[in-house]
């Protein structure tokens, strides 16, 4: 049994508390990597860059982006959830209270352990979102229903549309570095244990392969993918198409990979 096979209502409570701490988690993880001043994750060198242009706080900024492709759904007929709705503002807030809180890290080695905590934290808040499975974020349902409606794989749309956001946001202002490397290859294996770790309704340690792989696919989906990726972002590691359904709850949706391989997670 997967964790899409939790009945309606089921631990109703704890999932709301799952996806509202993994967002707030998640904001702040972001924060930490843009004190940190290594490099940040692909959509916060975008986000970085407008921020720069526009004096908008990148919180702001997140929000409005996040928007603005959730408006991109429509004609790919994707279907937000609450946890759709939520990651537009809650990652933004969590973002701009962290980043009023935590103040600019000097010395290398002080950037280098708040880079990596914000990496970890990131991977906590991967696994407590997806796993309260009420939906993914914009930018992942943005690349799961291009994937369905190209049929491109979602090794490609994912590529595709992060290097284009990668490189937008470098070129407006945006901190590429060692933080984006680090994030690109260690969140998929961290999201990926920290989704079994807070799966809701199953006993992770009697998991079978095939169930934690269906649990790695919920939709944030994800953010990123269960193996390595590029610079610009983890990727599906088959590179092979999944298909989108939806969840039992009615409002979730999963990606449902066809090889072991083919897990996509959150951002």
């Amino acid at each position: 049994m997967s964790i899409t096979a939790v009945p309606r209502g089921a631990h109703l409570t704890r999932r709301l508390i799952q996806l509202y701490v993994g967002l707030a988690l998640y904001g702040a993880s972001s924060a930490l990597l843009v004190r940190a001043g290594l490099g940040l994750e692909p959509w916060g060198v975008l986000h970085q860059g407008l921020a720069e242009r526009t004096g908008l706080s990148i919180g702001v900024v997140s929000i409005i982006v996040g928007a603005a492709v959730l408006l991109l759904w429509i004609p790919i007929r994707q279907r937000p959830g609450l946890g759709t709705v939520s990651n537009v503002f809650a990652v933004g807030i969590a973002m701009d209270g962290t980043l009023a809180l935590v103040p600019d890290v000097r010395g290398l080695t002080a950037q280098m352990a708040v880079m990596v905590a914000g990496v970890v934290v990131n991977g906590v808040a991967t696994g407590l979102y997806i796993a309260a499975r009420f939906g993914p974020g914009p930018r992942d349902g943005l690349m799961t229903g291009l994937h369905l409606r190209t049929g491109r794989s979602i090794r490609l749309v994912r590529t595709l549309i992060e290097v284009a956001v990668v490189a937008t946001g470098f070129l407006l202002g945006g901190t590429l570095g060692a933080g984006t490397v680090v994030y690109a290859l260690a969140i998929g294996p961290l999201a990926q244990f920290f989704l079994r770790f807070f799966a809701v309704g199953k006993n992770p340690a009697a998991e079978t392969g095939a169930d934690a792989d269906a649990e790695v696919a919920e939709t944030r989906t994800a953010t990123e993918v269960t193996e390595t990726g590029t610079g610009t972002g983890t990727q599906n590691a088959a590179g092979d198409s999944a298909a989108v359904v939806s969840a039992p709850d009615g409002g979730d949706t999963t990606v449902t990979g066809r090889t072991p391989g083919q897990a996509i997670l959150p951002q």
